[in-house]
């Protein structure tokens, strides 16, 4: 499976998140999806946070946070430390649902990763 077919699958997964005002591990994440290893995860995290970051979406990657910070990990440079609260409040305000689902290419074309 590639980054943007896993990409496309966390995109699911953040946006039902987003709904129930909840928030994941990387961890959390990498069971969900059978990968095993969380340190992984970010490279899928990429392709989202720049398809958001191009089209003016929410930063959905900030539902993905450190066990033990509770916050995003540093590849998230979308959006500044001191903004964090302030986006996840974005992100689950937005109605994700209203919107049609991106597909593969979508990540391709804008993963600057």
């Amino acid at each position: 499976m590639t980054k943007y077919q896993r990409a496309l699958q966390i995109w699911s997964i953040l946006i039902c998140a987003a709904r129930e005002r909840k928030s994941y591990t990387y961890g959390e994440i990498a069971r969900i999806l059978g990968v095993g290893r969380a340190d992984f995860i970010g490279t899928y995290l990429g392709p989202i946070m720049y398809h958001c970051d191009e089209v003016g979406y929410p930063a959905l990657t900030v539902l993905v946070v450190r066990k033990d910070t509770g916050c995003p990990g540093e590849g998230l440079i979308t959006v500044s430390e001191d903004e964090l609260d302030i986006e996840r409040e974005r992100v689950f305000k937005f109605n994700w649902f209203a919107l049609e689902p991106p597909q593969i290419e979508d990540f391709e074309e804008t993963d600057q990763a």
